[in-house]
């Protein structure tokens, strides 16, 4: 499988360990190259972001409906088997459901799971979503279409982007957002959910308070799924990397991992 891979690696590392960043759904690796790559590798770390299959640049976009998560999880094992040694995962939403089904039977360094699908899944997610809109929740299941939660300019903002954000600046990631598989969509909901007792790798959980797809209840979740305290960042919206507030979502990360690498 052909995976588009953005990468970039600083004058003077501070740690030899590179990091990995896994989208979430409807996105890709853009998402990262808005200001967390230029921003993580300014900090030292070489910086690795991968659009899984169906995605961005890389192949499977014919097939897009039918990918697993296992897929997902497979195009992460493809990355770091081409890094020079285990990296950071940084995962988003679905990534960072990805990165936790990855976490079950492979090593890294760490993880960071960002505004991440918690382990007991999406269907509470989903429930909520279609008691406030009821018709594109139903689409979702009949058109085999999980871009329905996001399929309108209204639902974007609602769902992923920052109310502060500028109109236009919106508009223009509105118009980047994709299709997601369904499968994958299922897999979250039931079928193929995290195993957190399996993972030993350090992991921080980080949420917005203002994130209306993964809500802080949900963070919180995590968090204990994986024996930590979630971090909770004030009037953040779902899209982290993307918030008015992206660099304090930064820096959260870069404090966290400078007490967890070495050079």
């Amino acid at each position: 499988m052909r995976l588009e891979v953005v990468s970039r690696h600083p004058d003077a590392p501070v740690s030899q360990t590179p990091l990995l960043f896994v989208h979430g759904a409807w996105h890709g690796a853009w998402c990262w190259s808005e200001h967390f790559i230029d921003t993580f590798v300014a900090r030292g770390y070489s910086v690795y972001a991968l659009s899984l299959r169906g995605h961005g640049t890389s192949e499977g976009r014919e097939r897009l409906r039918w990918w697993r998560i296992a897929d997902y999880v497979a195009d992460i094992r493809q990355v770091v088997a081409q890094l020079p040694q285990p990296p950071v995962l940084i995962g988003h939403s679905m990534g960072g459901f990805v990165v936790q089904k990855y976490l079950e039977s492979e090593p890294a360094r760490a993880a960071v799971l960002l505004a991440s699908v918690a382990p007991h899944g999406i269907l509470k997610a989903y429930l909520r979503f279609a008691l406030h809109h009821p018709l594109p929740a139903l689409k979702v299941v009949l058109r085999l279409s999980p871009y329905q939660v996001v399929g309108t300019p209204a639902l974007a903002r609602e769902m992923l982007f920052s109310s502060r954000l500028p109109a236009d600046t919106t508009d223009a990631y509105y118009q980047r957002i994709q299709e997601e598989s369904f499968l994958a969509f299922v897999d979250m909901m039931a079928l193929d959910l995290p195993r957190p007792k399996r993972v030993t790798t350090p992991v921080l959980v980080l949420g917005g308070t203002a994130d209306k797809t993964i809500e802080v209840p949900d963070v919180e979740a995590t968090a204990r799924a994986y024996r930590t305290q979630a971090r909770l960042l004030p009037d953040v919206a779902h899209d982290a990397m993307l918030d008015p507030d992206w660099q304090a979502v930064a820096d959260s990360i870069i404090e966290w991992l400078s007490g967890q690498l070495t050079a």
